[in-house]
């Protein structure tokens, strides 16, 4: 997968070496990233505030451990794929909550995911002509998870700096698309082998 994401590269790099759990479909990283995805569909339904922030702790917590618990105990060649599908509906998810309220403008919105969508189609691209690889964690990705993940909860307590947030995660986004694709052709690994994406 040549595109920015944060902890699929390292979970990409125990499958293709010897941390992949020999017959495993699932390992605890595994797990921990699949949480990410009821959190996607329940924020949308939950209307109470400090809920949701809950649910973007919780979703955070869970992008933060999945990486190195996957380094610790190895990974599978499910979760090489799933970490960046779960990240991306997620925050999908979260900020199409923030599209409809109104507090952000469109393109404020796009700003903010900016680095998600050209990873997205970075994905689709490689996995259609059969050249799925991985980027190791890039500091600029890392950056734009946490500046989304600020934004997030600027919106939800409604606070003065949310516009000033989003435009500081649009810029990051920038920085982090130009140093991946700066990096993609000699730093990229093989996502799970031939035929994986």
């Amino acid at each position: 997968m040549t595109a920015p994401d944060a902890d699929s590269a390292a979970r990409a790099a125990a499958v293709s070496g010897s941390d992949v759990t020999p017959g495993a479909r699932w390992s605890a990283a595994d797990l921990l990233t699949a949480a990410r995805l009821p959190l996607a569909v329940a924020f949308p339904l939950v209307a109470d505030t400090w809920a949701r922030v809950g649910i973007v702790a919780v979703a955070a917590a869970t992008d933060l451990l999945d990486g190195p618990i996957a380094r610790r105990f190895g990974s599978s060649r499910l979760g090489a794929v799933l970490d960046p599908v779960a990240d991306k509906l997620f925050m999908a998810s979260a900020f199409g909550v923030v599209a409809f309220s109104g507090q952000l403008a469109w393109y404020e919105v796009v700003g903010v995911l900016l680095r998600d969508i050209v990873a997205t189609v970075a994905f689709v691209v490689t996995a259609v002509t059969r050249r799925a690889s991985a980027i190791p964690a890039r500091l600029g990705g890392k950056a734009v998870t946490v500046g989304q993940l600020l934004t997030l909860v600027a919106f939800l307590l409604d606070s003065s700096l949310l516009h000033q947030l989003a435009w500081a995660t649009a810029a990051v986004g920038l920085y982090a698309i130009w140093d991946y694709s700066r990096v993609a052709g000699r730093e990229k690994r093989p996502l799970g082998g031939a035929g994986q994406f």
